[in-house]
């Protein structure tokens, strides 16, 4: 814990202080140009042949998409991610034109790097973003009819965090994020 104390001041400050909140201020607007300054910070996010397979669906409370997004929502997420300013429907655009044909093999690899510029612009704004996957995929895919070749992936919840973030963090270890994949420690 000490060690993640000593990186924590020596990171970026945007990803030292980032949390995923478990409660929104549901008076945090996510204001037009706010919006549209997240989805340009997605937009520069690099792709795999300059690809951008990613695609969003924007969602306030009180918009017609938020109403067709929120009964989709796990009862665990639903508690907290509800009274967000702003619900982001992820999708990868993982096949070339509903032919089967894969688009891109690195789709949801650049999806996630998407979100994450996405999520920092949403940071340096003094938003938070929490990220999650509870929600019924079928359900919401059947609600939102994505066009063929593209596929929802994920949710985040951006707002006013109404939360704090708890005093220390468990990561795991530099060490560990590179030896856990391999079954013996390459020497």
């Amino acid at each position: 814990m000490s060690d993640d104390l000593e990186w924590a001041g020596r990171v970026h400050p945007l990803l030292a202080v980032r949390f995923s909140p478990y409660a929104f201020d549901p008076a945090g607007v996510v204001p037009d140009e706010t919006l549209e300054l997240l989805l340009e910070a997605a937009r520069w996010s690099p792709s795999a042949g300059n690809s951008q397979p990613w695609g969003f669906l924007m969602a306030r409370p009180g918009e017609p998409d938020y109403k067709r997004v929120v009964p989709h929502l796990a009862p665990s997420s639903a508690r907290w991610a509800k009274d967000a300013g702003l619900l982001v429907v992820a999708l990868a655009r993982r096949h070339a034109d509903g032919a089967g044909l894969v688009y891109s093999e690195f789709a949801d690899y650049d999806l996630g790097q998407a979100v994450a510029h996405l999520s920092l612009q949403a940071q340096a704004m003094g938003l938070s973003t929490h990220q999650f996957r509870a929600f019924d995929l079928e359900a919401l895919t059947e609600e939102l009819r994505p066009n063929p070749g593209w596929e929802i992936v994920a949710m985040a919840a951006i707002g006013k965090a109404a939360d704090a973030p708890v005093s220390t963090r468990a990561r795991r270890s530099t060490d560990d994020l590179r030896s856990a994949p391999w079954a013996v420690t390459p020497h």
